[in-house]
């Protein structure tokens, strides 16, 4: 039984009681008094022995509280060093990323550079080849006139040697025109005739 509740049918054994006047004491009954009171010995045992088993189950729960807690706490930091190397590895990809995208940049340039670099040299070889070409055009566009001017020079010693031509004149100034006759009338109409 319950020790509260023995304590308290004890308390209204008492307020039950006959008050003697003009003290402060209580009569009661007394067998019901050592009824409660030996059910109370037998019960403060029980209470004890449920008492320690409070305090047993109240280590038990706080040992499993510790345990809750140190797993939350290692889940916790797992879960922190997990976020942490993830991170680490973003961080990671983000710098190779940009090493990749460095390089590339540097490969293009490269090729860039040695397109033009290539180019120039074609040019500059078909600028040779160029100056070349016109030099033999020159060359032969001097032939045909060198060739042209023997021709002309053979030309003019093969031919009989034209007499000089005489001095000319100084030329003269033009005579003044004189005036013309005046034609004599011509009458319309008139017919010749024959003679």
């Amino acid at each position: 039984m319950d020790i509260q509740h023995l304590v308290d049918r004890l308390e209204e054994l008492i307020d039950e009681g006959r008050h003697i006047w003009f003290t402060k004491m209580t009569m009661i009954d007394e067998e019901r008094a050592l009824e409660i009171i030996d059910q109370m010995r037998i019960s403060i045992p029980e209470e004890i022995e449920k008492a320690n088993r409070v305090l047993n189950q109240r280590d038990r729960i706080l040992a499993q509280a510790n345990e809750e807690a140190a797993r939350i706490i290692d889940l916790a930091r797992e879960k922190a060093e997990t976020l942490i190397q993830r991170d680490a590895i973003v961080q990671a990809a983000q710098s190779r990323a940009a090493n990749i995208i460095e390089q590339a940049r540097q490969e293009a340039e490269q090729m860039r550079a040695d397109a033009d670099n290539y180019v120039l040299e074609v040019l500059r070889e078909f600028e040779t080849q160029l100056v070349k070409t016109l030099s033999i055009v020159r060359n032969g566009i001097k032939v045909v006139q060198d060739r042209e001017a023997a021709r002309a020079r053979a030309a003019e010693s093969a031919a009989p040697p034209k007499p000089p031509e005489p001095p000319r004149p100084p030329a003269a100034r033009p005579a003044p025109a004189a005036p013309k006759p005046a034609e004599a009338p011509v009458e319309i109409g008139a017919e010749s005739k024959p003679e």
